[in-house]
């Protein structure tokens, strides 16, 4: 068996269904070294000392590890230069769930070039990378070239082709087990009014403005204007201050809200069973767990053709699930007035998504982690 030590200094979200997720369903020895998930910059910049440290300890409760398993928001370099006492020689994979030099920045925030190099030097001293999706890698790898040109001298770009030969794609996994479909009861009381004839047209990104909520409800607005019938629960993380268009969508679309606010998981998996509609807008995704998990409930999906999504969406289900640039109204207009028609366009979706289930994923980390070793 081998024994595998997961790094990963932001435990919240995705990055902690992936530790968790991945330690539950490996046949594999997995331990989980983390921080709390706060302060990202900061874990970028300073977590290796404090994991280094929690590390060491963890040596010499379990000994040491076979491979480690580290989360792209770990400066991996000096996280290694810091164990190397402690660990032996491990085999190392770092695991790209998000990049620095393609995460589209906020309104006030500015690049910061010295991120981007350490997600850089961070492939390089990696064994083995890892990436979440054959889009987030060929955008990464379209941006490394822009910023390694930019070096004053003793550039980098050679190792370019070397560090992208030891990169390879592997999905996250997501707990799929506890989503049942559409119409089903799911614990107790359920979220919303189940007897609503409305259609329930469902939010489940973070609240961040990398999701583009404004020009979901833009749309959203001129359907209410045009008449058309329709809920909305808005589910999903809120880490900000002023979440702005989702106090105006409140107040925009009154009690056509039904829900607003975080969920814990039984609660959020109960919502999905009712969510008929999943729009996204988004202008980052280089997975989209939400997305896929109100999919396989059952929920008719509105997303770009653009990202992760031509990806995670079989070819044949494309011209229902995607639309082009410009045709958000119009495809949420034509959903919501055709909606038995496009769950039957769309019939085979829900199962064909659950390959992305832990149970089917886990094992293809083990054998990767594995042959790494080997």
């Amino acid at each position: 068996m081998t024994r595998i030590f997961v790094v990963e200094p932001y435990f919240a979200g995705s990055h902690r269904s992936w530790a968790d997720g991945y330690q539950r369903h490996s046949a594999h020895e997995v331990h989980v070294i983390s921080h709390e998930g706060n302060f990202w910059r900061w874990r970028l910049r300073g977590a290796a000392v404090t994991l280094a440290e929690a590390t060491a300890q963890l040596v010499t409760e379990v000994g040491s590890p076979d491979v480690l398993l580290v989360s792209d928001f770990v400066n991996l370099a000096s996280y290694l230069g810091l164990v190397r006492r402690s660990v032996g020689d491990p085999a190392v994979a770092l695991y790209m769930h998000e990049n620095q030099l393609s995460y589209p920045l906020g309104a006030n925030q500015q690049p910061d070039e010295a991120l981007a190099l350490i997600n850089w030097v961070s492939m390089v001293a990696a064994d083995q990378v890892f990436i979440n999706s054959a889009f987030h890698r060929d955008e990464l790898f379209a941006e490394l070239p822009k910023l390694l040109s930019r070096a004053p001298d003793l550039s980098h770009t050679r190792l370019l082709d070397e560090v992208r030969q030891k990169t390879a794609v592997l999905p996250v996994g997501i707990e799929l087990d506890d989503i049942t479909e559409r119409g089903s009861k799911v614990g107790s009381a359920p979220v919303v009014e189940i007897d609503d004839a409305r259609p329930l047209v469902l939010w489940s990104h973070r609240w961040d403005h990398d999701k583009n909520p404004r020009a979901v409800f833009n749309a959203l607005f001129r359907l209410a204007d045009e008449g058309i019938a329709f809920r909305l629960a808005i589910a999903g993380e809120n880490e900000r201050v002023d979440p702005r268009e989702f106090v105006d969508a409140q107040a925009r679309l009154g009690d056509r809200v039904v829900h607003a606010g975080y969920l814990s998981r039984a609660e959020y998996c109960n919502l999905l069973t009712s969510a008929d509609v999943v729009p996204s807008a988004a202008l980052h995704e280089f997975f989209g767990i939400a997305m896929i998990e109100a999919m396989v409930a059952g929920a008719v999906p509105v997303l770009p053709a653009r990202l992760s999504y031509p990806e995670v969406v079989p070819p044949r289900y494309h011209e229902a699930a995607l639309y082009d640039d410009g045709q958000l109204t119009d495809r949420l207009r034509d959903v919501l007035l055709h909606l038995d028609q496009y769950r039957l366009r769309l019939r085979g979706l829900s199962d064909e998504l659950r390959v992305h289930d832990w149970s089917i994923v886990a094992p293809r980390y083990d054998r990767e982690l594995s042959e790494l070793v080997r």
